[in-house]
């Protein structure tokens, strides 16, 4: 419990969080940064990392002058798509073995077959769609590997929706991050974009529920 508080202060105040590790680690916050995009996309265990929200911190940190808004935007571009380069290949050589168990914490078959109604729904195009919905951002890739879509067609998908994420939070956060209201109530609109970006799970969710009532 300790632990996911830790976690739950960390994503709500990240901009204070931020401002911290720039003034011990300076350059060094580029690094930190750049694995947690990269393991929050790339490592089927760790979708519980923040993704959209640390993305608009930075990017709002960076028009304060903490960062520079161009490397920040390249660094984090590159991590998205080689978090899901990894995650990708981690899917086709690993395959569903890990999802077998029914009662795993970490592996829940829920997050799978929730990913699976995506591309169901979307094809190919989930790998796009899918980096603006936290969980389903990190099972795509790996259901990508899984289901054998060739690597040139997912690397393509790849580029286009991890540039696409990387540019809206961060420079959505660079132009709207230092607004007087919203650094006033930081952690309202943290909340909000997680939020937001959690609806398509709870329509996917509550579509589901429906068919299985009738």
């Amino acid at each position: 419990m300790e632990f996911i508080g830790k976690i739950v202060d960390f994503v709500l105040h990240l901009d204070t969080h931020l401002g911290g590790l720039i003034q011990t680690y300076g350059f060094w916050t580029y690094l930190i940064l750049f694995l947690v995009i990269f393991c929050e996309t790339g490592l089927v265990v760790t979708p519980f990392l923040p993704g959209d929200s640390l993305l608009f911190a930075a990017g709002a940190l960076a028009a304060s002058g903490s960062f520079k808004i161009g490397w920040l935007f390249l660094i984090l571009a590159v991590a998205a798509v080689l978090g899901d380069t990894v995650n990708y290949w981690i899917g086709k050589i690993v395959g569903p073995k890990v999802f077998s168990k029914e009662k795993s914490r970490i592996f829940k078959k829920e997050y799978l077959d929730r990913t699976h109604r995506f591309y169901e729904k979307y094809g190919t195009e989930t790998i796009i769609l899918a980096r603006f919905v936290p969980i389903v951002r990190t099972f795509a890739p790996f259901v990508a590997g899984i289901g054998r879509m060739s690597y040139g067609k997912f690397l393509s998908y790849n580029v286009i929706g991890g540039l696409l994420w990387v540019a809206l939070f961060t420079f959505g956060g660079y132009f709207f991050g230092n607004m007087a209201f919203v650094k006033k109530n930081f952690s309202l609109v943290i909340i909000a974009i997680i939020l937001i970006s959690l609806i398509p799970i709870l329509w996917e969710f509550l579509k589901h529920r429906k068919k299985k009532s009738e």
